[in-house]
């Protein structure tokens, strides 16, 4: 394929620019507002940042979990959009909404009754356990809101709407933020209320983006005003080709977190400054992939349509172009980052040593980002829009539990190399997905017309 039939397409740049940017936009945000708690929560201390993220990689957990549930069903959603099939859609919000609660009401209960049990997975200090418990404890109870917004968020992207998730999330996320200064320490008359009161704040801030949510979209009468009965109306058969398609995403995404926390008890036995530079890192990171998580959606929806429509030449044209051009952009994202990275850190009211190593893993996390973009367009936005799940699978896992986590705990533990050297071991997985992910996407194989065989 020519360059410049690649790129000369301005129906393929205006749609994507339609939901790449509010979903860009809402991940700004959301790491934006995540940087600033952070850093409000470090004004308590580093055993308070250590905390609130162990009670966090729990809720990280339950995340992934949602995601794989949610992101599952929204394959079938763009799918069936792409011929307007607004019936089926319904249904596959309800499993989805079912799906999520359930897994989110498990996650809860948990919580409620083992809090130190579970956080002392991660860490064996007992004052950072103490304050994840009391944040935990408040957090708990906005998990299974949290899931029913996901399957209306993720579902209205799918449909082309990432407007109304975008506007519900600043209004939430900014709530947040306005609770989390007033509550950590007292202000305007509030009581003081520290780690608890960054707790109540995300717990208030997801019950609003919920309540957004439902008005919004029952108010306008959309295609997900779907009532109890029409999310519910499911054969046996719709429900096992649903999880036909899903399971292996619920699994994949269960299995790198899994892995992901494998990462974390490492870096926590490495000792607390260890723990905090990862915690800051992973806040910068999170702002790096705002605009991979809008690629990676519009990748993902525009796809589907074009799946779900019966075009087929036209989708693998539309693949290229994402695996070409979000590589392209991470290279110069990786670039700018690690030269401002000092910069970045300035804010936090941390030790010089704790600086030291985020701003190196920071530099690592530059090098490596655009074979994170391609795996991270590759999986979720290419090969999953085309139901190929049980490959994703198989690539994600035998990355994390065959390549990075071994490196990772043999870096960190056995060979006790500096946390900066674990990162970039732990970025190796990568390199495998690259080289095995290619020639997948180029086969083809991948591409599968699900509306025509889901069950009515």
């Amino acid at each position: 394929m020519k360059l410049k039939y690649l790129f000369n397409d301005k129906h393929f740049y205006s749609q994507m620019l339609k939901i790449a940017l509010p979903v860009t936009a809402q991940n700004l945000v959301l790491a934006s507002l995540n940087l600033v708690d952070t850093i409000m929560i470090g004004g308590i201390g580093e055993a308070a940042i250590a905390g609130v993220g162990l009670a966090n990689q729990y809720y990280f957990l339950l995340n992934l979990l949602l995601f794989g549930i949610i992101s599952g069903s929204s394959i079938f959603t763009a799918q069936f959009w792409g011929t307007k099939d607004i019936k089926n859609i319904r249904k596959v919000l309800g499993v989805s909404i079912i799906s999520g609660g359930m897994a989110a009401l498990l996650f809860s209960v948990a919580a409620f009754l083992f809090p130190e049990k579970i956080l002392g997975i991660f860490s064996k200090d007992p004052e950072v356990i103490q304050l994840g418990t009391q944040y935990l404890m408040i957090v708990l109870f906005s998990y299974v809101v949290t899931a029913f917004s996901f399957a209306y968020s993720f579902n209205l992207r799918s449909t082309g709407d990432a407007k109304t998730p975008l506007l519900v999330s600043v209004i939430a996320l900014g709530t947040n933020t306005v609770l989390n200064y007033l509550l950590i320490n007292g202000r305007f008359g509030f009581p003081r209320m520290g780690v608890s009161g960054a707790a109540a704040a995300t717990l208030i801030a997801r019950v609003l983006e919920l309540v957004m949510l439902l008005w919004i979209v029952y108010s306008n009468h959309g295609v997900l005003a779907a009532s109890i009965k029409e999310m519910t109306d499911v054969s046996a058969d719709f429900v096992k080709q649903f999880f036909k398609v899903t399971i292996p995403v619920i699994l994949n995404e269960s299995a790198w977190a899994l892995g992901v926390t494998m990462y974390s008890i490492v870096f926590a036995r490495m000792g607390t400054d260890v723990l905090a530079s990862s915690n800051i890192t992973g806040t910068i990171d999170r702002i790096m992939w705002v605009v991979f998580m809008g690629f990676g959606s519009a990748c993902s929806v525009m796809l589907g349509n074009k799946i779900g429509s019966g075009d087929e030449d036209q989708v693998f044209i539309y693949a290229k172009r994402f695996a070409i051009i979000g590589p392209i952009i991470g290279m110069l994202i990786g670039i700018i980052v690690a030269f401002i990275s000092p910069w970045l850190l300035m804010p936090y009211n941390v030790s010089a040593l704790v600086l030291d190593y985020a701003r190196l893993n920071i530099i690592v996390l530059c090098i490596f980002l655009w074979v994170k973009v391609f795996n991270f367009i590759n999986v979720v936005g290419i090969l999953r829009s085309g139901g190929d799940t049980t490959f994703c699978l198989m690539l994600d896992m035998g990355g994390v539990w065959l390549v990075g986590v071994p490196l990772v705990f043999v870096g960190g533990l056995v060979w006790h190399l500096p946390i900066y050297y674990v990162y970039a071991l732990m970025h190796i997985e990568e390199i495998m997905k690259l080289i095995v992910g290619i020639p997948r996407l180029v086969s083809k194989k991948w591409i599968n017309n699900l509306t025509t065989t889901m069950g009515k």
